[in-house]
């Protein structure tokens, strides 16, 4: 991996200071366009405009919204892509606009909600502080960390957007990993961490003869329950409740999507070790994570190693970092392989 010096980026990039600063505040208006986002999704704007074109008027009156500030959010909202202006008034779904939509095969509606929600946001807003300590603020946000707090009872309906937003941000991602994991001589898998199941569900459904589980908190092995139900599959599947941090249930193959990054190392080293411990010899695992690519290069894996900084106190990594986890748990990375999104498949074999 090579880097490009301080004096390399100078020599090669012009110097227009005028383009700085509009691209410069751009990117500092970042936190109203998502703002802008979350107000179009939580208020259903794309769902009422599913049936075609409608004005603000109509929208408002649907909503119970004042009529001036919802025609100034859909005007937003076009001059961000996401409606089209039809004339006289009236607002339209663009294609991102469609992504916005409820329940749509693709849609990210959930998972922007949860983005730019409130215990998101409020963990993200200390993430200064985040960085002079080196370790997630979540508890000075909200009173503890985000997994106890999407435990807590009165929180129930968030920690359900949440399973939907990682079902909704996983599905082309698992597609891909489903399509390319190699299940020649594997009888049981178990998705550690694995919320709603869709993982393990779709792997399930590609190879009928597999049978397969999902270990995770309580609160959410209830979902993946309801989506074996859905899909026809609870006669090959079972929910364990469980922590994978004191033990995890023996299987063939272990499914470790989006698990490991929301996790410090010593963490990370624990998960991995008690998958290892229960694996039968040849045991196999497939790690689905970001992987953090060359420095300075526009990378979705660095903004996201922001996000685990200041929300989960977890962190993305590249190869060497994942490798450093893996030869510390007794695991040897066999191959990598993108799936899609951004997102790679690290397969490992037992040593």
């Amino acid at each position: 991996m090579s880097e490009t010096t301080p004096h390399q980026a100078t020599d090669e990039t012009t110097v227009d200071p005028a383009a700085d600063t509009v691209s410069l505040i751009n990117l500092i208006g970042g936190g109203v366009t998502v703002q802008t986002l979350h107000a179009v999704a939580a208020l259903r704007i794309p769902d009422h405009l599913a049936a075609g074109a409608r004005t603000a008027d109509e929208v408002a009156d649907h909503e119970g919204c004042d009529e001036r500030a919802v025609y100034r959010l859909m005007r937003a909202a076009a001059s961000l892509g996401v409606l089209s202006h039809e004339g006289g008034g009236r607002f339209g779904l663009t294609g991102r606009g469609q992504l916005l939509r409820t329940g749509v095969p693709g849609s990210l509606r959930s998972l922007l909600l949860v983005q730019a929600g409130q215990a998101h946001w409020q963990s993200l807003g200390l993430l200064p502080e985040a960085v002079r300590r080196g370790t997630s603020q979540t508890k000075s946000a909200l009173g503890s960390d985000i997994f106890d707090y999407l435990a807590r009872p009165e929180n129930a309906d968030q920690a359900r957007l949440f399973a939907e937003a990682m079902g909704e941000l996983s599905e082309s991602v698992t597609q891909g990993a489903v399509a390319a994991v190699d299940t020649d001589g594997v009888s049981s898998v178990l998705d550690v961490g694995g919320a709603d199941g869709h993982f393990v569900l779709g792997l399930l459904e590609a190879a009928p003869a597999l049978r397969g589980g999902v270990l995770d908190l309580p609160h959410a092995v209830d979902g993946a329950v309801r989506e074996a139900e859905r899909r026809g599959l609870t006669d090959r599947f079972s929910a364990v409740a469980g922590d994978f941090f004191m033990e995890v249930p023996a299987a063939d193959l272990y499914l470790l999507k989006t698990v490991l990054h929301d996790w410090d190392d010593e963490r990370c080293v624990t998960i991995l070790t008690n998958c290892r411990a229960a694996a039968p010899e040849g045991g196999r695992a497939l790690v689905v994570e970001t992987v953090v690519g060359e420095i300075g290069k526009p990378d979705f894996a660095t903004m996201s190693d922001m996000a685990m900084l200041a929300i989960t106190g977890g962190v993305e990594r590249d190869l060497d970092e994942f490798g450093v986890l893996f030869a510390a748990s007794g695991w040897r990375l066999d191959r990598t392989y993108p799936v899609g999104g951004g997102y790679f498949g690290l397969e490992l074999e037992a040593v």
